[in-house]
């Protein structure tokens, strides 16, 4: 993608109003599932307090489903935020490019990091100029952020005043919402190969191996199937 410098005043990017309607979409929907976080959180011993500081500090979705997923099944904190860990070193990636691409001013990088996740990458990658890109970034990250720390507040409380999550099955609103997130992102064959192998590793030391060591096993199935992938080529 060829990402071209708008000069100001200039019409050849999108409109300003298509741009903050797709990036407000992306914000709105994804910010909503905070609810199942909060819940989750709550369902697997963490206080309310602790639930927001994750959300607020951390500020990426699959990471703090992983960690109060291993939490709940009683895995060890560190190696719960071991895996977290690992889920959350894409985003990194993720800055590489948007640093490019974007090209902010060193003041607000800081800022502009903790707001590197899957969906504004998403948003900014899919503009035609930095002008629509950097508005893009913005909308979604500041909506997102906002609207996925206000439902997970809501959720961790709503958790804490019904009791047992568990009884209302509300167990299984993290991982439900941790795959439909996941889901739409497998387009290509490596990807779903690796997400199968991932999975097959997870479920099968699942029975053997303290709670939360198995997400770490089944990290190994991306550079897996990339070396049978480059084998075969």
């Amino acid at each position: 993608m060829v990402i071209r410098e708008a000069p100001a005043g200039a019409g050849d990017g999108r409109p300003r109003a298509a741009v903050v309607r797709d990036a407000l979409g992306v914000g709105v929907a994804v910010g909503l599932s905070g609810f199942a976080f909060g819940v989750t959180a709550a369902g697997s011993g963490i206080s309310v307090l602790q639930a927001c500081a994750l959300s607020l500090l951390v500020f990426t979705g699959a990471s703090q489903f992983a960690l109060v997923g291993a939490l709940a099944a009683g895995g060890n904190p560190f190696t719960a935020a071991a895996g977290a860990f690992f889920l959350g070193t894409r985003n990194a990636f993720y800055g590489l490019r948007l640093s490019q691409l974007l090209a902010l001013p060193r003041a607000v990088r800081p800022l502009a990091a903790h707001w590197v996740i899957d969906e504004t990458t998403a948003v900014a990658l899919a503009q035609p100029d930095r002008r629509s890109a950097r508005l893009g970034f913005t909308v979604t990250g500041l909506s997102l952020y906002v609207l996925w720390n206000l439902t997970t507040l809501l959720g961790a409380l709503g958790a804490e005043a019904i009791g047992d999550t568990a009884a209302w099955g509300l167990d299984a609103a993290g991982p439900a919402v941790f795959l439909a997130l996941l889901a739409p992102m497998l387009r290509s064959a490596t990807e779903r190969a690796v997400a199968a192998l991932a999975l097959v590793l997870g479920l099968g030391f699942l029975p053997v191996l303290p709670a939360g060591v198995p997400v770490l096993i089944a990290a190994l199935a991306a550079p897996a199937v990339l070396w049978m992938k480059g084998r075969r080529s």
